[in-house]
């Protein structure tokens, strides 16, 4: 069965992350990202097509799926990047955002969940998926003869060796020996197809292989940003958790010093929980006590915070009141003393809320009385 849409790779991005792109790269770039999304969107659609009437429509489904998201992803960055290149009227500060939003994160997921990874790895996915696809549903590209497709798989296979070199010391080897089998392969296939040999039933598999290849390496990349960005998270939240106990806990002395009654609410120690972990499944459950420690010191702040408001709330209410008598009841002894006598309880320490709270309301009361 053949594909009528031509498959089509993504183009190279300009500049990098923070930098001002000349709009010339910008507008070049552009026409060939919209060019690339609408191929390859019917690219995928032909796909869905081919993969619903196909025996194996169930195994690769989620593959369509994945596929589509991505190509969705891609699609919405490339609109918001359309919206502030505005046409062309762009200075350096919009060519900088503009090279921010190639070089940001997006997610790209499927169900399993979101995959933060860039627009040129998002499109590079995107490209090893639909690959993917065509060699297991056993489709020739519609404009593509088997050189065509050998030169697309050599740039392939390039692409790869440059994942390869960004991989951890602890895993590059194993990369390694893939990619130099890829490269065996291909080479093999290549020198078969000079020679006028039938290499219909090995491209396939191998299209197979090297877009799975190059689908884990950007995948295994991407993870490994976001696990580098949740420790770093971790460190800069465990920090800022740090200075805030303190502050409560001094807040909380100060409460119940001052105040009576009190909160008695524990206030978190974050140094606790030790140190950031470096595991993703031991890194998320840090996470989570960490915004357990930050909502239960929220609380513990607002609570002593709301007793020490509620003394000068009062405070400030009884003084108001003494000025608001020295104008409609001067003079009057019993004001007086319930003034001198909210004054006492003030300066008295901790500051019996319920009592205070009762003298300021008799004062009030007396003194809408006289009126």
């Amino acid at each position: 069965m053949t594909v009528r849409t031509p498959t089509v790779s993504a183009p190279a991005p300009p500049g990098r992350m923070a930098s001002s792109v000349p709009a010339s790269e910008l507008l070049s770039f552009l026409g060939a990202l919209g060019e690339w999304r609408d191929r390859r969107k019917a690219e995928l659609d032909e796909l869905d097509q081919a993969a619903l009437h196909s025996p194996e429509a169930d195994a690769l489904s989620a593959d369509v799926v994945l596929s589509m998201t991505v190509w969705k992803a891609v699609s919405d960055r490339y609109e918001l990047i359309l919206v502030t290149w505005d046409s062309g009227r762009v200075g350096q500060t919009e060519t900088e955002r503009i090279s921010a939003l190639i070089w940001g994160g997006l997610d790209a997921g499927g169900a399993g969940g979101s995959l933060a990874v860039s627009l040129p790895e998002a499109c590079k996915l995107s490209d090893a998926l639909a690959a993917t696809l065509r060699a297991k549903l056993a489709l020739d590209p519609g404009d593509a003869d088997l050189a065509a497709r050998l030169r697309q798989l050599r740039a392939q296979v390039e692409r790869i060796s440059d994942l390869v070199k960004l991989e951890p010391a602890n895993v590059r080897d194993q990369a390694l020996a893939q990619h130099h089998d890829l490269d065996r392969r291909l080479t093999d296939l290549a020198d078969r197809n000079k020679r006028g040999a039938d290499i219909g039933g090995l491209i396939g598999p191998f299209e197979i292989d090297a877009a799975r290849a190059e689908r884990d390496l950007i995948v295994g990349a991407a993870t490994r940003k976001e696990r580098a960005a949740d420790v770093a998270r971790a460190r800069t939240l465990r920090g800022e958790l740090e200075a805030q106990g303190t502050a409560v806990r001094a807040l909380a002395d100060k409460a119940v010093a001052t105040v009576t009654p009190a909160p008695r609410l524990a206030v978190p120690d974050v140094t606790a929980l030790g140190p950031v972990p470096n595991t993703p499944a031991e890194l998320e459950k840090y996470l989570t006590r960490l915004d357990a420690v930050r909502r239960a010191l929220g609380q513990a702040q607002a609570a002593y915070g709301t007793a020490i408001g509620k003394r000068d709330e009062l405070a400030q209410l009884l003084d108001a009141y003494q000025v608001k008598a020295a104008s409609v009841a001067k003079g009057n002894e019993d004001l007086a003393e319930l003034y001198r006598r909210g004054r006492a309880v003030i300066e008295a320490e901790p500051v019996d809320l319920a009592r205070l709270g009762a003298l300021v309301a008799a004062y009030q009361a007396y003194l809408e009385g006289t009126k």
